[in-house]
């Protein structure tokens, strides 16, 4: 009998989650529709990138406290159930409040009295509220709890136990129970009100989110009047603290961001102007960029290649990449372009030396840290991140 089930338990959120769990004790099963990521996570194989991860999983995985099924029938026998499922937007960017009540639909027959229910990813202000009276309503007497997890893609393990856990509960033995759980990974747990838990995520994403709009808005200025932002930015950064959280210039994308900053705007009744603002500067930035090199190369003529198609460095999740976007619009404007990444395996991704020798232009879409010391030949690299020697920060 486990004591946890994690459903969506073989992501990127709900895996670290689970071997933390695991190591600490608990027994965890890991509940997944992917049935490649069950498989290759119950091998003692990491589906994906994550400090540390490959090392604890052997271990759970040999201890016996941690596997993974495709089996959603393991929920009735589990004490806690958390769900690492999200709320994502629809075509209008607007959240799809359906999703939670299609779970509840799904899995509620196999909830079991005196369960703890605890969902973890981000979810419309609200939402534990409305599942705890949905249940309730239904008869089901379990404990609804919303612990949001703020780790960062790729540290998930290690921030798991180094950043505060926050905490709420519907009822006050949720918020109990879901606090003695999570002290099991560390004595640092911030204890909020439902719909404060939920805002808290929200408003640490979009924040961030504002802050490389206004990075890159900052970037096209400087760029718009032949300014190296980079040296502007070194003069703000250098020996002056109140700056030093000032972040580069670069595409702001992922699977969270820009979802959890149009799901606040919504929550606001579309008047987070600012978050609004930030969609524009930081989802433009592409097409920027494409703009500003049309003017200065006869891209029509040119195959272009682009080096790194994640969403962020030395990471192996393309979700929601800006790298994208920018092969689309050159991919309208030059004669070819060729795609290069070394944490993913696509059929048309090649070789970043084959990418190198075959363009007449580059550009640095992410800017993983392999790229540091490659060598491009003398060939122009367009580079808004200011990541590699030679690359150009401004166009």
């Amino acid at each position: 009998m486990p004591d946890i089930v994690i459903i969506g338990g073989c992501g990127h959120v709900g895996l670290p989650l689970g071997l933390a769990f695991a190591k600490a004790g608990k027994s965890v099963v890991a509940l997944d529709i992917d049935a490649q990521k069950v498989a290759q996570t119950n091998a003692g194989r990491m589906p994906f990138l994550d400090r540390g991860a490959d090392e604890l999983l052997l271990e759970v995985r040999k201890s016996g406290r941690f596997e993974a099924t495709t089996d959603a029938e393991v929920i009735r026998s589990a004490q806690v159930v958390i769900t690492v499922i999200g709320t994502p937007l629809d075509e209008h960017l607007n959240p799809r409040l359906e999703v939670y009540g299609d779970l509840i639909k799904k899995d509620r027959s196999r909830l079991v009295k005196g369960q703890l229910l605890i969902m973890r990813s981000t979810v419309y202000p609200g939402t534990t509220e409305h599942v705890a009276r949905t249940l309730a309503d239904r008869g089901f007497e379990v404990d609804v709890a919303f612990c949001p997890e703020r780790v960062a893609q790729g540290v998930a393990l290690e921030e798991i136990h180094s950043l505060p856990q926050i905490v709420s509960g519907v009822t006050p033995r949720a918020e109990q129970r879901a606090t003695e759980l999570f002290k099991l990974l560390t004595d640092d747990v911030i204890v909020l009100p439902t719909v404060g838990a939920e805002l808290t995520k929200l408003y640490n994403n979009a924040w961030r989110y504002i802050q490389f709009a206004v990075a890159n808005q900052f970037y096209m200025i400087a760029n718009d009047y032949g300014l190296d932002f980079y040296a502007i930015h070194h003069a703000m950064t250098e020996k002056y603290p109140r700056a030093r959280g000032f972040p580069k210039a670069g595409f702001a994308a992922g699977p969270c961001l820009f979802k959890d900053t149009m799901q606040l705007s919504t929550f606001d009744a579309n008047a987070f102007f600012l978050g609004h603002s930030a969609m524009l500067v930081n989802e433009g930035l592409p097409n920027y960029v494409v703009r500003r090199a049309a003017a200065k190369y006869d891209l029509r003529s040119l195959t272009v290649g682009i080096l790194g198609m994640t969403f962020k460095p030395d990471c192996d999740d393309p979700r929601d990449s800006l790298s994208y976007k920018l092969k689309k619009t050159l991919a309208f404007e030059a004669k070819e372009v060729l795609c290069a990444d070394p944490y993913l395996e696509r059929d048309w991704i090649l070789p970043a030396e084959e990418v190198i020798a075959r363009s007449g232009l580059l550009f640095i879409g992410t800017p993983h840290s392999a790229y540091k010391s490659l060598d491009f030949r003398g060939k122009p690299v367009i580079d808004i991140w200011n990541a590699v020697p030679g690359g150009m920060t401004h166009l």
